[in-house]
């Protein structure tokens, strides 16, 4: 039987890259979204007629919301019988300078981008014998820049916890990150945003999905392999 994998945020984006890249390698997928319903259906359709041997469902959940977050794995295993990856991918991401921040955009970020990403690694561990967890952080950890402050807060948080879940959840379990850079662009910009962005790293290209993709196999492929952060940002971290 197929393994099966989880990807929050699914139905669009990264999130939508990441699922359809790990059905193409076999997987049956959990599809978790939030609003994007029409999204999600025609994506699961579109992944049922391109490969019909395989599984795919799509679960709708309110990552802001405890209750709904904490009902997601108990779904998918009653659904599938089984979950052998949680990929970390939903998240919140708006702009939010020092001194404008409120608590309100802290609880937000937080909620959607650290606790709920913790329920779902508790819950996956105390609901099956092992497994693997990839949780997607972001180039900004590195960096003290306010800008976006509750997001950066909440995405340096999530790192942490993954060198924690690591640890905890050893033998059985691996924990490890992506730390994205300019991949996709954000809503209202183009090609070209990207472009101006990335030509501030030293690599000066656009690091682009296939950077992700290619690291979550190498994580799921490496089975030594827990604890670890990967940069796929074209060096901005070094900046």
């Amino acid at each position: 039987m197929a393994k099966v994998a989880l990807i929050t945020g699914s139905a669009v984006r990264l999130g939508r890259e990441i699922a359809f890249h790990l059905a193409k390698n076999g997987w049956d997928i959990a599809l978790h979204y939030r609003t994007s319903t029409k999204d999600v259906a025609d994506f699961e359709a579109e992944l049922k007629t391109g490969f019909p041997e395989q599984r795919f469902f799509a679960f709708q959940a309110d990552l802001g919301v405890i209750d709904q977050t904490q009902k997601l794995i108990k779904q998918v295993i009653e659904h599938f019988d089984q979950l052998d990856l949680l990929v970390n991918c939903a998240s919140i991401f708006e702009p939010s300078a020092f001194k404008e921040t409120t608590a309100d955009s802290l609880i937000r970020h937080s909620q959607v981008n650290l606790v709920s990403p913790f329920i779902l690694m508790r819950d996956f561990a105390n609901s099956a014998v092992n497994g693997l967890i990839i949780n997607i952080a972001d180039t900004r950890i590195t960096t003290n820049k306010s800008d976006f402050l509750s997001y950066s807060l909440s995405k340096k948080s999530l790192w942490e916890l993954t060198k924690m879940a690591a640890l905890e959840l050893a033998p059985h379990f691996r924990v490890n990150a992506i730390a994205p850079g300019a991949i996709l662009a954000p809503a209202g910009k183009d090609q070209h945003y990207l472009e101006k962005v990335a030509d501030l790293t030293p690599m000066k290209t656009p690091s682009g999905v296939i950077s992700i993709l290619k690291s979550i196999d190498y994580i799921i492929g490496n089975e030594d392999l827990t604890g670890q952060l990967i940069f796929c940002d074209g060096g901005a971290q070094l900046l």
